[in-house]
């Protein structure tokens, strides 16, 4: 073999090789496919969605591959105005398939596209739909009926991408920042209002404990005293009784008694000087000691 001949070998199997890579193409599991010719489809009938090895002519059809699994749309989150006029950021995602690729072809081309009109979509069916209900609607129960309703006009208005909608969440509802602070703010003066509220009440209640122990106290010392002045009396009145007894026995003695008891208070301490005249009454058993003595002995 000359070498002309292995030349010529050489590119007739590189040819070979260049028009097999380009007649045959490998559709993987998960995917889909579209044959175009020169920009058209070249089968509108038949979107390729079996996996395996398939054929197109060669260098005048080339192929677009879309996947035929869950795709995601995670929009930015927009503002909407509620039917009671509050103002809210609403954070969505959504989850789609590609179900007419023909279709999706003519209308987006690609996956970025279809992100695109399917964000305008989606934010316009939140408009809609959150511009008709309140706001304890939203942060309620009544959440889910609202997520459907938005789903179907997504889906009504996702039908002419070719694309089949599967689910739309709302993933966040919240307030704006600005109005977040401002009710916080409200909230913080509503809770500092009530917490003076709450102490002043306290303090009332305290006041009206303290001064009902304190009238309280009062009746319990005075109650307390008159109990000591009646027991006090009823004291003096047994003892008067006792010394009235103890005179009647014995006058004498109860004067002589009564006349030391006199002199221990008056003289007890040694340094007390009276100035009296001597035959005066305090000084009568003195007076006649000597004489008492006598008639003793």
């Amino acid at each position: 073999m000359t070498r002309l001949n292995v030349f010529l070998a050489g590119v007739g199997l590189l040819v070979l090789i260049v028009v097999a890579s380009s007649t045959f193409y490998v559709v993987s599991q998960g995917e889909q496919a579209l044959v175009l010719r020169f920009g058209a489809v070249a089968d509108p009938d038949s979107p390729i969605k079996e996996p395996g090895l398939h054929m197109k002519k060669p260098f005048i059809e080339n192929v677009v591959r879309y996947d035929a699994r869950l795709l995601d749309v995670d929009p930015p989150a927009v503002q909407v105005i509620l039917a009671d006029q509050k103002r809210i950021e609403v954070d969505t995602y959504t989850r789609y398939r590609i179900a007419d690729p023909l279709l999706f072809y003519q209308a987006v081309h690609t996956e970025e596209g279809a992100r695109a009109r399917l964000t305008e979509i989606i934010g316009n069916s939140m408009r809609r739909v959150l511009g008709n209900v309140m706001l304890p609607s939203v942060l309620s129960p009544e959440r889910e009926q609202i997520m459907h309703e938005i789903e179907a006009q997504v889906s009504d208005g996702a039908k002419s991408l070719g694309v089949a909608i599967v689910d739309v969440r709302i993933r966040r509802a919240d307030l704006p920042p600005e109005t977040s602070q401002a009710i916080y703010r409200r909230m913080e003066s509503e809770r500092q209002r009530e917490a003076a509220e709450a102490r002043a009440q306290g303090a009332e209640r305290a006041q009206q404990i303290r001064a009902g122990a304190e009238r309280e106290r009062t009746v319990i010392l005075a109650e307390a005293q008159r109990q000591a002045q009646i027991l006090r009396g009823q004291g003096d009145n047994e003892a008067n009784h006792i010394y009235a007894e103890a005179y009647s026995a014995d006058p004498t003695f109860f004067a002589l008694y009564r006349s030391l008891t006199a002199y221990r208070q008056a003289l007890g301490n040694g340094d007390t000087t009276y100035v009296l005249s001597p035959d005066t009454d305090f000084f009568k058993f003195l007076a006649n000691a000597p004489d008492r003595v006598e008639k003793g002995r």
